[in-house]
């Protein structure tokens, strides 16, 4: 006799069948995880919920509802939402659409020291959790090791697994100042000596952007160059904002340089930052270097004489703008100095990218949180509006982090293959 099976304990088998799936549970900051519910009824409503605490101990999260497939499962990197925090296909779609859940937050923070950071994952049915998961995202590779510079350079060395020479990569923040860590330390993680160098604001250099010696720079050129464990044939320089400016700037400046990446750069020399009255952020020879602000007010002249010339460049250059820039206008700024370099028939090959619904953060070489609004800038306290939309932001992100690394692959030779593996807690310094 074939006896009939309770309802109850079909419902009851189908949820403790339930699950999210990510594969895999831990990733370096610029990689994508497969996230996939699986186990749920067969064309059933569901919700996954996603949260984290950043780096000043500000809670995000994010939902979205999706409509289970015929086998019961949801697969994020295929479909798209029904409603939530984001609305098209997106392998990390509860990441970067997160918000946060205090008023005072302006933006996203990442953990210090490039910690580990943990996203937690809830699938709730039928407005119950039904299952939870977690994907840690690192910041930095297995193997990385760090080297502190003491004496007249302040920075660090992030160096990359395995032996011989490695291609370097002298790494520029912006107007914030300080260390700008987390990019050398994506960079060692994907096979480049990195040197992460601070200009102002940090320990004893100048506390704002002004009247910085360029030859400072060319010192940090000298020591890299000079290291047993970094190929001098083979550097870059990579800065953000005014890092960017000083990237071009220094790129038309020192042969060494082979290479320059610029995300959202100037393509004139702009003032000092962020003290009045203005003056030159740039020294050369103890002489000031002409600036101009052709965005807001300045003479014609003045235009003519701060211009970097890109045309000095001995290497290929990769540009990143964006359209929806708050800060200055990027993508002019990258489309005249492509031109720039087109009506002086550079002989180096030249990419731009150019994101139109991107801001300030075009490109940022890491899957984060995108929201943000009205950021006070650390010297100044006034409220910055990098501009862009999240969905924007993210998307320039997931476009340029492959694009930008076979640049960097193509135009130094790919960097020594080893695995990347990612680190849940920092590597210790090197002796």
């Amino acid at each position: 006799m074939i006896r009939a099976i309770p309802l109850a304990f079909l419902f009851a088998a189908a949820a403790c069948a339930q699950k999210i799936d990510i594969v895999p549970s831990t990733i370096l900051i610029d990689q994508p995880a497969a996230i996939r519910i699986t186990g749920v009824l067969p064309n059933a409503p569901v919700t996954l919920q996603a949260d984290l605490i950043d780096g000043a101990g500000h809670p995000w999260n994010s939902e979205a509802q999706f409509t289970a497939d015929a086998q019961g499962t949801v697969d994020l990197t295929q479909q798209a939402p029904t409603a939530g925090s984001y609305h098209t296909a997106s392998a990390m779609g509860l990441i970067w659409s997160m918000r946060p859940t205090s008023k005072d937050t302006h933006a996203y923070a990442p953990p210090h020291e490039t910690n580990p950071q943990i996203i937690h994952f809830y699938l709730l049915v039928d407005g119950k959790q039904a299952a939870a998961s977690d994907l840690t995202q690192t910041f930095i590779a297995e193997g990385v090791q760090r080297v502190r510079l003491e004496g007249v350079l302040h920075g660090t060395l992030f160096l990359p697994l395995g032996e011989g020479k490695h291609p370097g990569v002298l790494v520029l923040g912006g107007s914030e100042g300080g260390l700008p860590t987390a990019r050398a330390a994506w960079l060692a993680s994907h096979g480049y000596a990195a040197l992460a160098l601070a200009y102002f604001r940090y320990e004893n250099l100048p506390p704002t952007l002004r009247d910085i010696p360029l030859e400072y720079f060319g010192q940090a050129i000298s020591w890299m160059s000079q290291r047993p464990d970094i190929d001098s044939n083979r550097l870059a320089v990579m800065g953000t904002s005014r890092g960017g400016e000083l990237a071009l700037l220094l790129g038309s400046l020192y042969p060494q340089i082979h290479v320059v990446v610029a995300y959202v750069p100037a393509n004139v020399r702009h003032p000092s930052c962020c003290d009045r009255p203005m003056g030159a952020a740039w020294t050369l020879h103890g002489q000031p270097l002409a600036w101009s602000l052709p965005e807001v007010r300045s003479d014609p002249g003045d235009v003519m004489r701060s211009a970097i010339a890109v045309e000095n460049i001995h290497g290929p250059v990769l540009m990143i703008g964006a359209q929806s820039d708050g800060v200055w206008p990027s993508a002019d700024m990258v489309a005249a100095a492509a031109d720039r370099l087109r009506h002086t028939h550079f002989s180096y090959p030249v990419v731009t990218l150019i994101y139109p619904h991107a801001g300030h953060r075009a490109g940022l070489p890491e899957i984060i949180p995108a929201w943000n609004n009205g950021v006070p800038h650390p010297l100044t306290g006034r409220i910055v509006d990098y501009g862009g939309t999240p969905e924007g932001n993210a998307a320039s992100t997931a476009d340029a982090i492959p694009k930008v690394l076979a640049f960097l692959s193509q135009s130094l030779g790919a960097a020594q293959s080893q695995p990347v593996t990612p680190v849940r807690s920092p590597a210790p310094p090197a002796p």
